[in-house]
C-alpha cells in the first residue's frame, strides 16, 4: 500500500490493479446515484441492480448535483463522497469485531490485511455497493450475532444489494437449519417487494432481461473481465478479442490456457459439490462460515462479477482458525491476494487523460501482469484447500455420526 501510495504521489494516478480509467473514480456508486435521482434506470440505463440500490442511493445523494452528469456529482455530492468514506470505515470497524471474536490473537494482523488490502481498496475506489452490502454480509455470516431479526434481516440486504450473495444463504439449507432459510428468504422478499413499491420498476422480467444483455455486453469487454479476475473464464474469451496477445504471448500458451481452464474450473466444481455433499450427510462436521466460502468460492471459480467481490470470501476465510493444513493454506492465499501490487509483463493500453483523485493530466499505462494469471489461482487454491480440509472432518464425523440423509 506504502508502494502504491508513492506511485500515486509521483504519477498522480493509482498504477495497476486499480481501475485503468482514472477519470471515473468512484464510478459505481456515482453513475448508479444519477439514476436513482431520475427515471430509466430499467428501461434506459439497462440497470442489473435491485430496487434497494436505488432507494439507498437517493437517500443519501443530493438531487440538485445530478441535473448535468455523475462526473459534476463527484464534486458537488459531498452526502454521496461522506457517504463512501463512511461505510469504508464501518466495514473496517465491524470486520475487526468480528476477527476479535473469531480470535482475538490474530484478529490485528487479519484487519490490517483485510482493511488496506486490494479487495476493500478496489471497492473503495469505485465505490461499488459492495462497502454497503458488507456490514450486512457480516451481520448474515459473521460471529458477531449468531440469530435472530438481525441475521435474516442482513442476508436480505446482501442479496437485495448483490442477488450472488444468495449462495451463501443457502449455507442453512446445508446444515438442515429450515427455519432460518425460511425466514431469511421471506424477509429478503419483503425488503424486494418494499423497495419495489418505492422505485416503480426493477420487476423480475426487467431484471432478467437486463441481466441477459449485460451478459452480451460483457463477453465483448474482454480486458475489463480479465484485468481483476476472481476466475480464469474471462481466459478463454482472448482469443477473440481486439486484444493483440498474441503479441506477448506464445500461440502454445494460448493453447495451452484454453485447454487448462475449463479443466480447473470442472475440477473445482466437482470438488466444491463432494464438500457440500459430505457437508450434507454430516451438518454438524463444517460451520455455516466454512459452507457459505464452499458455495461462494465455487460461483467466484466459475464466473467472476468482479475482483472485489473477493470481499466477502476473504472475510469468511480469516474467520478460520489457523489450524491445520487445509486453513492455513487458504489464510495464506488471502494474505497474497490482499497485496496491493502487481507486475506488469507488457503494455497494453496507453491513455491521456485526467486523474480524479489528482486533479491533473496523468499518461497511465497498463497491460498484462503477473495479477491476471496468479489471483484466480489463489481463489481457485483456496477452494481446494478449504473443500479437501471439508471432506478430512466429514470423514472423522462419519466414526461418531451416522450420515444424515433425509431432510430433518
Amino acid at each position: 500500500m506504502i508502494a502504491t501510495a508513492l506511485a500515486f504521489r509521483e504519477t498522480g494516478y493509482l498504477p495497476q490493479p486499480f481501475v485503468f480509467d482514472t477519470n471515473d473514480t468512484f464510478m459505481d456508486w456515482f453513475n448508479t446515484a444519477y439514476w436513482a435521482n431520475r427515471p430509466g434506470a430499467y428501461d434506459v440505463w439497462r440497470s442489473i441492480y435491485p430496487p434497494l440500490s436505488f432507494v439507498f442511493l437517493d437517500l443519501f445523494s443530493l438531487p440538485g448535483c445530478y441535473l448535468q452528469s455523475p462526473f459534476h456529482a463527484r464534486d458537488c455530492d459531498w452526502l454521496g463522497n461522506t457517504t463512501i468514506y463512511a461505510f469504508y470505515v464501518l466495514d473496517v470497524v465491524l470486520v475487526w469485531l468480528s476477527f476479535r471474536r473469531a480470535d482475538p490473537r490474530t484478529a490485528p494482523m487479519r484487519t490490517i490485511a483485510f482493511g488496506l488490502g486490494l479487495p476493500l481498496l478496489f471497492t473503495l475506489e469505485r465505490g461499488n455497493l459492495i462497502l454497503v452490502a458488507l456490514p450486512a454480509f457480516i451481520l448474515a455470516h459473521g460471529p458477531l450475532v449468531t440469530r435472530g431479526p438481525w441475521r435474516w434481516l442482513g442476508a436480505a440486504a446482501t442479496i437485495n444489494f448483490k442477488p450472488y450473495l444468495l449462495l451463501p444463504v443457502l449455507a442453512h439449507a446445508v446444515r438442515r437449519d429450515w427455519r432460518g432459510l425460511e425466514l431469511a428468504g421471506i424477509a429478503t422478499i419483503f425488503v424486494y417487494l418494499v423497495t419495489l413499491a418505492i422505485v416503480g420498476a426493477g420487476t423480475p422480467i426487467e431484471l432478467a432481461a437486463n441481466t441477459a444483455n449485460w451478459v452480451v455486453f460483457q463477453s465483448g469487454q474482454v480486458w475489463n473481465e480479465i484485468h481483476y479476475s476472481t476466475s480464469y473464464a474471462p481466459f478463454l474469451l482472448i482469443r477473440n478479442s481486439q486484444i493483440p496477445v498474441l503479441q506477448f504471448v506464445p500461440s502454445r500458451t494460448v493453447e495451452g490456457i484454453e485447454f487448462l481452464v475449463p479443466l480447473v474450473i470442472r475440477a473445482s466444481q466437482c470438488i466444491a459439490l463432494l464438500a457440500l455433499a459430505g457437508a450434507w450427510l454430516q451438518p454438524r462436521a463444517l460451520s455455516h462460515a466454512r459452507i457459505a466460502t464452499l458455495l461462494l468460492a465455487a460461483y467466484l471459480v466459475t464466473q467472476s462479477p468482479g475482483g472485489y467481490t473477493q470481499t466477502f470470501l476473504l472475510f469468511l476465510v480469516l474467520l478460520e482458525p489457523w489450524k491445520g493444513l487445509g486453513p492455513i493454506l487458504a489464510i495464506v492465499c488471502a494474505y497474497l491476494l490482499c497485496l496491493v501490487a502487481d507486475w506488469p509483463l507488457s503494455t497494453v493500453l496507453e491513455l491521456a487523460t485526467n486523474s480524479w483523485l489528482s486533479g491533473r493530466p496523468v499518461t497511465p499505462s497498463f497491460g498484462l501482469a503477473i495479477g491476471h494469471f496468479v489471483r484466480p489461482g489463489l481463489v481457485a487454491l483456496m477452494l481446494w484447500a478449504l473443500a479437501l480440509d471439508s471432506l478430512v472432518r466429514v470423514a472423522r464425523a462419519h466414526r461418531f455420526h451416522r450420515p444424515t440423509l433425509g431432510l430433518a
